[in-house]
């Protein structure tokens, strides 16, 4: 990054910007939905469908409370969890092509690496489990580590900030798929804050909750955060 502040940490999601979702989430919402009795079809399923959309990126269980009372809201995540589980078992776990290289790339360049999800920490878990990820990385949060508070609060890109070090939030990057994840970054007061077209939302979208850039995958993270390798030719060159 010319002449910008040098990147430290970078806050990437999980659903839709590391790992391949292929509808997973969406499919584990709307079986939740369902499970409470709001038929597929129906008029009053296709709004809280609606919602869900609206606010991919954020808290699971915020999402169902804005959708039912407490007792319902608690049981709807319960079975967003399961359906996921199952849903994982059926169809199995995959990075995005590219992800773990960008992962390696990026944490070898000597920036930490902290996974920021919506998912409940159980879900986390299971994810980062099935796809041997822990020791990929430096940090893993979830809402449950934020009170509660998950996107589009700060709280996660700051908890991140602080348990890693950062001298600095503009020496962070956040990287996502949602607008909630733009938005994050934005609060948090990152420098970077790059959407991704491989999830939930689209380009115009991303723009519009403040995205600094938008990059085809995650894949070309690193070539965004890291510096150019000195060619000692190309400057001979020029000499």
């Amino acid at each position: 990054m010319n002449g910008a502040a040098p990147i430290s940490i970078a806050c990437i999601d999980l659903a839709g910007t590391t790992v391949a979702d292929g509808g997973t989430v969406e499919t584990a919402f709307a079986e939740a939905i369902a499970a409470l009795g709001i038929a597929a079809g129906t008029a009053a399923h296709d709004r809280a469908m609606a919602r869900v959309r609206e606010s991919r990126g954020g808290s699971k269980i915020e999402i169902f409370r804005s959708l039912f009372d407490e007792p319902r809201a608690q049981a709807a995540h319960l079975a967003f969890e399961r359906s996921y589980d199952q849903l994982v078992d059926r169809r199995g776990l995959r990075p995005v092509p590219g992800a773990e290289r960008a992962l390696e790339r990026i944490r070898g360049a000597g920036v930490r690496v902290c996974l920021l999800t919506g998912f409940g920490r159980r879900t986390q878990a299971r994810v980062l489990d099935a796809l041997g990820w822990w020791d990929r990385v430096d940090l893993a949060l979830c809402p449950e580590d934020t009170a509660g508070r998950g996107r589009p609060w700060p709280d996660l890109v700051l908890t991140a900030a602080l348990r890693l070090g950062a001298g600095d939030v503009r020496h962070i990057a956040v990287c996502g798929d949602t607008a909630n994840d733009m938005l994050t970054g934005r609060r948090a007061g990152a420098s970077v804050v790059a959407g991704v077209l491989t999830g939930a939302h689209d380009r115009d979208r991303l723009l519009a909750a403040g995205a600094t850039h938008v990059l085809p995958s995650v894949a070309a993270l690193p070539d965004l955060l890291l510096p150019a390798p000195f060619d000692d030719a190309a400057a001979a060159d020029h000499r």
